[in-house]
């Protein structure tokens, strides 16, 4: 008998538990609203580390001449400024997340998946109401992510005040750019539109730059940001944000003013979780409206699963989308181990990247784990000499005594591709040494990996 899997959202926790039960032989309906790859593909992930690419370059066309290269308009003269095409870039980012949300849908018609467009409600006895359509369903997976938080105060127009989903409507470059937020999203966007050569203020509530992380690596990007010519306010608490006509003013709520040609909302996320018949099904959620989950991806009422951002989990995209695995692979008695928070890898793509897998050093300071640290600048690295970088560290977290590898924080260009080999020491539990004598390419990067490794080496 062949199981009726209908899933609520085409997100990466939606599409890709489509792709399990679909390869388990089961019968897999999506039902999505917006296009298939969700906000992670068509105003998230997909597009902002699109536009953060270009910004890349334009870094490292910076220094270019540090490394012998010099520019020369078409009369011979020395180039002496680079600019960006806004428009062109964003035409190019919103092609990209199209391209990829199409290529998505393909796969999906490849897998026999159906895919009806709509808004889907849970109904009773595991159904789904889409329109005048009641799908029949033996597990229901709610997959609706989130939409950016906005405040009563601090109301996006689309023009000049916008969430980060509406930025790549721009076609000419700010003249003054004002970032609320100085979380993830916030330092992303910051970050990138200064390297585009935009004049950036970013507002912080709290006392650094990205304080859900590694508070080193956050120090290391403060200082990049700040000598590379942005103004960063912290401790400065947003108020209100208002529009008067090209100008907009950011007011905080000690009655300073900031103000700009255009202001970007980072305020966190919701979770679309509103009308969607979860009381009624017997699903709970949080004071936050988000759905509790348990660590393969059940919800309070059988038979009804939930993944990614709509859980709250850790919002990302690569997260959604195992919870959406472990769904399926769960319902579907495949072989499945739980969701393990601290076996995920993250990256914050600033210029410079930071990015961690397993237990932090904040865990480490408070006792809630015995670790020796070792921390190892990439200014000694041969090729970051090479490619004239000095910020940015590799540090490595082992247990005393087994030296067993049980987290890592890698700082610098390219920072989300060096934590795989710590990642997979993590998930591996291999020991330091283990790590350390494992082969790297001399020069690299990644050098730096077993060299820290190397260094905690007990005899």
């Amino acid at each position: 008998m062949t199981d009726h899997i209908v899933i609520i959202g085409g997100g990466p926790g939606g599409y890709e538990a489509a792709h399990v039960a679909a390869q388990l032989g089961a019968e897999v309906t999506i039902v999505d609203t917006d296009g298939v790859g969700g906000s992670a593909v068509l105003t998230d992930c997909v597009p902002s580390k699109t536009l953060i690419a270009t910004s890349e370059l334009m870094t490292e066309m910076s220094t270019a001449q540090e490394l012998g290269v010099n520019f020369h308009d078409h009369h011979g003269d020395a180039a002496t400024a680079i600019s960006v095409d806004l428009a062109r870039v964003n035409a190019r980012v919103k092609q990209l997340a199209a391209d990829q949300s199409t290529d998505i849908a393909a796969r999906l018609d490849r897998d026999g998946v159906r895919v009806v467009t709509g808004r889907g409600r849970l109904g009773p006895d595991l159904t789904v109401e889409v329109g005048e359509e009641t799908l029949q369903a033996d597990a229901i997976i709610v997959a609706t992510g989130a939409a950016p938080r906005t405040l009563p105060s601090a109301q996006p127009d689309g023009e000049r005040i916008l969430t980060w989903e509406q930025v790549y409507d721009l076609t000419e470059v700010p003249d003054k750019l004002i970032v609320v937020g100085s979380g993830v999203t916030g330092a992303e966007f910051a970050s990138a539109y200064l390297a585009l050569g935009i004049d950036v203020t970013l507002v912080s509530s709290r006392d650094r730059v990205l304080p859900g992380e590694d508070a080193d690596a956050s120090a290391v990007l403060e200082d990049v940001l700040t000598r590379r010519g942005m103004n960063v306010l912290g401790q400065s608490r947003m108020q209100s944000v208002t529009r008067d006509g090209d100008t907009v003013t950011v007011t905080l709520t000690d009655g300073r003013t900031v103000t700009g040609s255009h202001c970007i909302l980072a305020l966190g996320s919701v979770p679309n979780t509103a009308d969607l018949g979860l009381e009624d099904a017997g699903v709970a959620v949080d004071d936050g409206g988000f759905i509790t989950v348990d660590r393969v991806s059940r919800t309070s009422a059988r038979g009804i699963y939930a993944a990614g951002d709509c859980t709250g989990v850790l919002m990302l995209a690569s997260v959604a989308a195992m919870q959406g695995r472990i769904a399926m692979w769960h319902f579907l008695g495949d072989a499945v181990a739980p969701l393990d928070l601290k076996k995920v890898s993250s990256n914050v793509f600033t210029s410079p990247e930071i990015a961690t897998v397993g237990w932090s050093q904040q865990a480490v300071d408070a006792g809630e784990i015995q670790a020796e640290v070792v921390t190892l600048p990439l200014a000694g690295n041969a090729r970051a000499k090479m490619q004239g970088v000095r910020d940015g560290f590799v540090k490595l977290f082992c247990r005393p005594g087994t030296g067993i590898v049980v987290g890592g924080v890698v700082v610098g260009p390219r920072a989300s591709e060096l934590i795989h080999p710590v990642s997979i020491a993590v998930a591996e539990s291999l020991t330091a040494d283990q790590l350390a004598h494992a082969f790297t390419v001399y020069p690299s990067m990644s050098g730096s990996i077993a060299e820290a490794a190397r260094r905690l080496h007990r005899v």
